[in-house]
């Protein structure tokens, strides 16, 4: 993980604004002798001093021609080409301007014999290496800022590639010690046909799934805990009746937990967590405690999921009177359909998760090919469905998929599709088949079913 540390800081190095991709160069002789970096006087200089140099070179060797005008070559204009080349055509101009005031001084301004020739040549040869110098100083500049993008493109995917191995590394942690999800944890609640064995699964469940290792569960009669547990999880000590966690979770009738208690009591108690069990009338009719569990379990999004779960596994239990309005207004839905509609609107009344209700209507055609009982066959284990039909024919499929999204109803009806056309991919619309989704968290149960029984005999 080091590596992956430092080697954005060595790109963050040799990616500076205006640095080169061949930097390591630039310590040479020839790379300081290559380099256009430097202030406007030294460039001056270098411009006014080299031709002047080769001038004193050539009037040392051939005093009566020192700018080599009838020689075999023209040593004097290899200075103008050298600073074209590293200062562009404005520089190799500057420097054919010195050979041309060291000729009027070597010749006396003899313009009689200027040899017009010779520098208009030169100054030929001069533009056109400044510009072939200029244009490639330009393409060198864009690759150097193309690299320079690249490079910071690169240590921004190294640093969200290193991010994403610490949150797969923290994810995996949780899903350890947390080894199912929440829609297990519900279907945990909703399997199981003992009732005597109810208290104990719920405290299997909540050890399994919040990490608790020692808790309890009593009974309580007109806020009077029974000293006898219903169900025990771990090894807990004898009851303390008395505590003032337990006192204040069945004054408040909320779940309460040991840096919560009022007057600084959750110091001297022997609990970490006293949460009621309420009935439908908001009535606690017994208590859970708990004595262990890991502390970095004892925060606020553990602390939900179990007043959570205890909401839920207490709809349960009162599940036939929780039924009982949806029943009475609708005597065809199936009370299974109306108990799971209820517990997850309290879920998302007391916790947020919100679930969803996929309708489907059918044409008399779809009716006809029996696609209503083929969708029925596709039943995950955790939804309900209801089958709903009017008095002229018409029909309806509900689907309440608990702690669903919008991408779980999406997927939900792209395997209806596959199921009806594996091979053409054709639209539910094609055939005969009308979805609607809705959210509970936007629509109360009961009105949610008045829309859509209005839908079905409309």
């Amino acid at each position: 993980m080091d590596t992956v540390r430092s080697d954005p800081e060595a790109r963050r190095q040799q990616a500076q604004p205006g640095s080169s991709p061949n930097r390591w160069m630039l310590g040479s002789p020839l790379g300081k002798l290559a380099s256009t970096e430097g202030s406007t006087r030294i460039r001056l200089l270098e411009i006014l001093l080299l031709p002047a140099l080769f001038l004193l070179v050539g009037y040392g060797l051939s005093p009566q021609d020192p700018l080599w005008v009838h020689a075999e070559f023209p040593w004097a204009w290899l200075a103008p080409i050298v600073v074209a080349l590293r200062y562009g055509a404005l520089g190799g101009l500057g420097a054919s301007t010195v050979l041309l005031a060291g000729w009027a001084v070597f010749h006396g301004a003899d313009w009689l014999h200027f040899p017009q020739l010779y520098f208009l040549g030169g100054f030929i040869t001069v533009l056109v290496v400044g510009e072939f110098s200029s244009l490639w100083r330009h393409k060198t500049r864009r690759a150097e800022l193309a690299q320079h993008y690249l490079d910071q493109r690169l240590e921004h995917l190294v640093r969200q590639y290193y991010l994403l191995r610490l949150s797969h590394d923290r994810l995996e942690q949780e899903l350890i010690g947390r080894p199912m999800s929440m829609r297990d944890a519900l279907r945990h609640l909703q399997t199981g046909d003992d009732p005597q064995k109810a208290p104990l699964r719920l405290l299997q469940l909540l050890g399994e799934y919040c990490q608790i290792s020692s808790a309890s569960l009593f009974a309580v009669t007109h806020d009077l805990v029974h000293p006898d547990a219903l169900a025990q999880l771990g090894t807990p000590k004898a009851p303390q009746l008395q505590d003032p966690l337990i006192r204040q979770a069945l004054d408040t009738l909320r779940l309460c937990h040991v840096a919560q208690t009022a007057d600084g009591a959750g110091l001297s108690s022997h609990y970490l967590i006293a949460a009621p069990l309420l009935d439908l009338s908001g009535t606690p009719f017994a208590l859970l405690v708990v004595e262990e569990m890991p502390f970095y379990a004892l925060q606020d999004e553990n602390l939900q999921v179990i007043n959570l779960l205890l909401h839920y596994y207490c709809d349960g239990l009162s599940s036939h009177a929780l039924a009982q309005p949806i029943v009475q207004a609708y005597p065809e839905c199936p009370e299974s359909f109306a108990v799971e509609l209820q517990r997850l609107s309290h879920m998302q009344a007391i916790a947020g998760l919100d679930s969803t209700l996929v309708v489907l209507e059918f044409s008399d055609e779809a009716i006809a090919h029996h696609y209503p009982q083929q969708i029925l066959r596709m039943r995950r284990m955790l939804d309900e469905h209801w089958l709903m039909q009017s008095p002229q024919g018409r029909q309806m499929l509900a689907v309440l998929m608990p702690l669903g999204n919008a991408s779980s109803a999406e997927g939900f009806l792209q395997r209806i599709e596959l199921l009806l056309s594996p091979k053409s991919k054709q639209t539910l619309q094609a055939f005969g088949i009308a979805p609607r989704v809705f959210s509970l968290g936007q629509h109360p149960p009961l009105a949610l079913l008045q829309h859509l029984d209005g839908l079905l005999h409309a």
